[in-house]
């Protein structure tokens, strides 16, 4: 660009709505100013009325404005356009005094109204195309960009903007960001399969209330239960009722998050079934749980579904940590602790679930005999660092119990003293 330096009269210079819209004029950076001046020139153009407006130096404008400055000096330069102007200044903000994510969010948006696209937007602000794209989807929601507004991170942010419909679940995020910030990522894996397993739930309970089965709670198998499943009743010829005379349906997720309905009776007596009587034993209980076994129950259902959504976290972090560029700090003395002091389970080879936490599993899924991270290891000389630590991820993996939480023992996590230095991670 052609430029010319010139002493200007601060209060001469026209400041645009800038990106940075608050300007953190501290007393001591005014204070600086005036006593040293504005060391490093701002920058200008002008425009069609022949006023100088500030494109870049809006901050030590402002500030020699309030110093009471006679002149500050101005390269005067060619106009840009504007998407360049608000592409550099995100650039120059970041460089000198790091903006907040909602500036750079509504930086971002008004780029994309200029019809710049996201990977013109990442070139221009010198920011990676997916900073850039989760920037202008938190900005394109109206919870997004209060959160945003807020203080909120992008992060925060976009979590915030996904589940702006459900209130309960705003409300568990918010708390979290206030109390326990690291926990985000699992409180809204686990907000997601809460909303997923409520989805499947509805919709198969739909399909079987269109057959005209009512859905239950609980579908038992004795005479102590309203519904009765059909392998526990009896007819008059001792025949089991068949599925076309149930009319109650029980759903709930097994472990393995597959959703298993039972199917039974409700009303069995009037329709001329007899049910099992109740196993009575002094080893086992009668009659239905008390409400502090019912609460029990639920607690321990939770959190097996808490520690499924915390997996989902966890092995998402170990992926994203392998696809570093940079060498993770004290990896061999990982690798060394984990195939001594943990042999039996960091040892225990899997070689598909290390591929997939490589990100070089293949495309057909599984990869049983390895020879997807074995190519891995020998295609990527530099990096092997990788599937020797995939490996070793993916045998904790394995071995960790689902009840893990219920018993913390050395058997069912990795110890602080052996996991690389400077990598944390609020699921792991």
């Amino acid at each position: 660009m052609a430029h010319t330096l010139e002493l200007v009269a601060p209060g001469s210079l026209l400041v645009d709505t800038n990106i940075r819209t608050d300007a953190s004029l501290t007393p001591a950076f005014v204070a600086n100013v005036k006593a040293n001046g504005v060391l490093q020139a701002i920058t200008a153009h002008r425009d069609a009325e022949g006023g100088l407006r500030v494109l870049y130096g809006q901050r030590r404008t402002l500030a020699a404005v309030e110093a009471g400055l006679d002149t500050v000096p101005v390269y005067v330069v060619d106009t840009l356009e504007e998407a360049d102007r608000i592409a550099t200044q995100v650039a120059e903000n970041d460089q000198r005094a790091a903006i907040t994510d909602a500036e750079r969010a509504e930086a971002f948006h008004q780029l994309a109204l200029l019809g710049v696209s996201a990977g013109q937007i990442a070139k221009r602000a010198g920011a990676d195309k997916a900073t850039v794209e989760r920037a202008m989807k938190a900005r394109s929601t109206d919870a997004g960009t209060a959160a945003l507004s807020a203080g909120r991170t992008l992060d925060q942010a976009l979590v915030l903007a996904e589940f702006a419909d459900d209130p309960e679940a705003t409300d568990q995020i918010e708390a979290v960001i206030e109390e326990e910030p690291d926990m985000l990522d699992h409180t809204a894996q686990r907000l997601r399969d809460e909303r997923e397993r409520a989805r499947q739930l509805a919709a198969v309970a739909a399909e079987y209330e269109a057959r005209g089965l009512t859905v239950v709670e609980h579908v038992g198998w004795s005479s102590e239960d309203e519904a009765v499943g059909l392998s526990y009743l009896t007819d008059a010829e001792g025949n089991h009722p068949d599925e076309d005379a149930a009319n109650a349906v029980s759903l709930r997720h097994h472990w393995d998050g597959t959703l298993q309905a039972s199917l039974g009776i409700t009303g069995w007596a009037e329709q001329g079934y007899t049910a099992r009587e109740p196993y009575r034993s002094t080893e086992r209980q009668t009659g239905p749980m008390t409400e502090e076994q019912k609460a029990e129950r639920k607690a321990l259902i939770a959190n097996n579904k808490a520690m499924e959504s915390a997996t989902k976290v966890r092995r998402d972090w170990l992926q994203t940590f392998l696809a570093r560029k940079a060498v993770p700090k004290g990896w061999a003395q990982f690798l060394a602790v984990a195939h001594t002091r943990h042999y039996q389970l960091a040892g225990e080879r899997d070689a598909s679930a290390a591929a997939d936490l490589a990100g070089c599993a293949p495309d057909g899924g599984s990869d049983w005999y390895g020879s997807a991270i074995a190519d891995y290891a020998e295609t990527h000389p530099t990096r092997a660092h990788v599937p020797l630590l995939a490996l070793a991820f993916a045998g904790f993996e394995k071995n960790m119990p689902k009840d893990c939480w219920r018993s913390p023992r050395q058997g069912c996590a990795t110890t602080s003293t052996s996991w690389p230095h400077g990598a944390t991670s609020s699921a792991r």
